[in-house]
């Protein structure tokens, strides 16, 4: 039986105990144990690594890490247009702060993610001393929460540069002061550690659990963002800044920083463990649509390599992750939260590979035909086909067409869609943006009613070969790079890239974000790529007029471009800042660029 990340219940036999023993008084409660308990007993050593994995927040809260970047806009605001405006400071980190109650970002900040490594740390100060009957269940646990620390470590440095290493926990008695360690530091430690596990994880097992294959994708991704313009500048980005070490190197060869993000990825490949899910080059758009779609429409396949489930069992608060309830449109009851805007959408190429434009009239009078099959998996727009409409709407529209737009009726009278905001199903929700998100969410599923138990795919094969790709460019081996971006693109019925030089890295990073839109990857690669005036641009959508018959039947649409948000870049946001409770508290912290 497959060990999911769900807290796990511990029977206790009480045996030879009757209503007359003395000793009745003395057991120690079910619900609790001591810590001398914990470190004496491997099922509940397990429990405690358990909940360290726990730590690591599901990505389908309300509020996701792709409304804070040029992928959705969250419908009711909830302070994240504040950090699209890149209005944090060291007082005021809005969804990123500790207190923050509705987003899965405060889980992820300092705080949070330093609790998880002293968890890490109590665990590696302890588990020698455990009474394993067998070398290789310790061995696997070792090598999981080595794995899971190095984790922690990277969303670090990914937020916020180099941070204190902390490998001990601390006392009451000792100094809670410490300096931050270099850019270059943590990595060098988050990749060691990353060989660590996976030389005592094995490459096979559940996919919910860090794998060898887990630990050497997460060494992957580090040297992939270590490599990347943003810590390859000096900061000079940041003129002024005395500690350009903090946020990046300072010295040092960058090639051989590309080839040890180029070595990281083949290291996966070569498990031979993995690959792209779905036929290599399907025969019809349609089923190329259904090869991306299904890749996150089921508990497990031969692209995934590592998983998270949602923690529904022990967390059944409204908030707790239900993307399909958060995310589906409001003519279904649902919410219509972090919804796609334009800039996403318009990522999408058209069919035969060219770019969409809403400057081409055959592409803004059809803008959602012949698109990338991608899109159609991805994204629900004006006509869509989704599922069946809940029984109080379906009167309404008896086909579960997506609409959006306002029509025309025969006798001259506007009527809103059934999924805006001024429809006649829930106007308080809805999105803004004329779209709203498809992917990751079971049709299946009434999601009104039900949450959908389906994992977040946390490393999945495509990104590997994208890095891999990615790398190889870096390095100048364009040939290389462009076989394994087309394999991904065959996989979704593309053809291939042939451009060279600033054109083919371009293309490149267009792929990237269509491939893992939504996935939390769009966040830090605009921040690597160092092209975050371009991405905070002012949030777009479109607005959509028709005509309805009397049947209902809409035609004659018409599509228009518009701002939904304002946005702003401020190169600060490039990092977080250390909020400034945490600054007063260690005074021998330095703060990030540019706050």
């Amino acid at each position: 039986m497959k060990k999911r990340i769900y807290p796990i219940l511990i029977a206790l036999a009480l045996a030879g105990t009757t209503s007359c023993d003395p000793d009745i008084l003395e057991q120690t409660p079910l619900e609790s144990y001591s810590d001398a308990a914990v470190w004496q007993d491997p099922a509940l050593v397990e429990t405690f690594v358990n909940n360290i994995y726990l730590g690591i927040p599901s990505p389908f809260h309300t509020i996701m890490l792709a409304n804070l970047v040029d992928e959705a806009q969250f419908n009711a605001g909830w302070e994240t247009e504040n950090v699209t405006k890149s209005q944090i400071t060291p007082s005021y980190l809005a969804v990123f702060g500790p207190g923050f109650w509705v987003s899965h970002e405060r889980y992820m900040t300092w705080n949070s993610t330093y609790k998880n490594i002293r968890a890490c740390n109590l665990f590696m100060e302890k588990i020698e001393d455990v009474p394993f009957e067998v070398q290789s269940q310790k061995d696997q646990l070792i090598g999981e929460v080595t794995f899971l620390r190095a984790y922690f470590y990277h969303r670090l440095a990914a937020l916020y540069g180099g941070v204190p290493l902390i490998t001990k926990t601390y006392t009451l008695n000792d100094d809670f002061t410490a300096p931050r360690n270099s850019y270059e530091e943590i990595i060098s430690f988050v990749a060691s550690e990353c060989d660590k596990a996976a030389a005592l994880l094995s490459p096979s097992g559940d996919k919910a659990r860090a794998t060898q294959g887990a630990a050497l994708a997460l060494k992957s991704r580090v040297l992939l963002y270590a490599a990347s313009d943003l810590h390859n500048t000096n900061a000079s980005w940041a003129a002024g800044y005395s500690n350009p070490e903090l946020v990046g190197y300072t010295g040092g060869d960058r090639n051989a920083r590309w080839q040890a993000a180029k070595d990281a990825a083949k290291a996966v490949m070569d498990l031979g463990m993995y690959s792209l899910y779905g036929a290599a080059s399907p025969s019809t758009p349609e089923e190329a649509t259904a090869n991306y779609a299904n890749i996150f429409l089921n508990n497990g396949n031969s692209e995934d390599i590592f998983l998270q489930f949602n923690d529904n069992l022990r967390n059944g608060n409204w908030d707790a992750p239900n993307p399909g309830l958060f995310t589906g449109p409001n003519g279904w009851h649902n919410w219509g939260e972090s919804s796609p805007i334009g800039q996403l959408v318009d990522r999408y190429e058209m069919s035969d590979g060219t770019k969409f434009s809403w400057d081409n009239p055959a592409h803004k009078a059809s803008p959602y035909e012949n698109r990338d099959p991608r899109f159609y998996a991805s994204i629900l727009y004006e006509g869509a086909q989704w599922r069946p409409r809940p029984a109080d709407v379906q009167a309404a529209d008896p086909l579960g067409i997506v609409q959006v737009g306002s029509y025309k009726k025969p006798d001259g009278t506007v009527v809103p869609g059934l999924d805006t905001r001024k429809g006649p199903i829930e106007d308080w929700n809805g999105s803004y943006t004329g779209y709203y998100l498809r992917k990751f969410i079971d049709p299946k599923v009434d999601h009104q009613y039900n949450k959908q138990t389906l994992p977040f795919r946390r490393f999945r094969y495509a990104e590997i070969l994208l890095n891999y790709a990615e790398a190889c460019l870096g390095l100048g081996q364009e040939e290389e790079a462009r076989t394994y971006i087309n394999q991904v693109r065959a996989r979704a019925g593309m053809p291939p890239v042939t451009e060279s030089g600033q054109a083919l890295l371009e293309r490149y990073r267009n792929e990237r974000s269509v491939e893992l839109a939504y996935e939390e990857q769009r966040f830090f690669d605009v921040r690597r790529w160092m092209i975050g005036e371009k991405a905070y641009e002012n949030a777009t959508g479109v607005s959509v007029t028709g005509n309805m018959a009397a049947n209902g039947a809409i035609s004659n649409r018409t599509y228009s471009k518009i701002k939904i948000q304002d946005r702003e870049w401020n190169p600060r946001f490039y990092f977080l800042p250390i909020e400034l409770d945490e600054m007063n508290r260690n005074t021998k912290l330095i703060q990030n660029p540019l706050y």
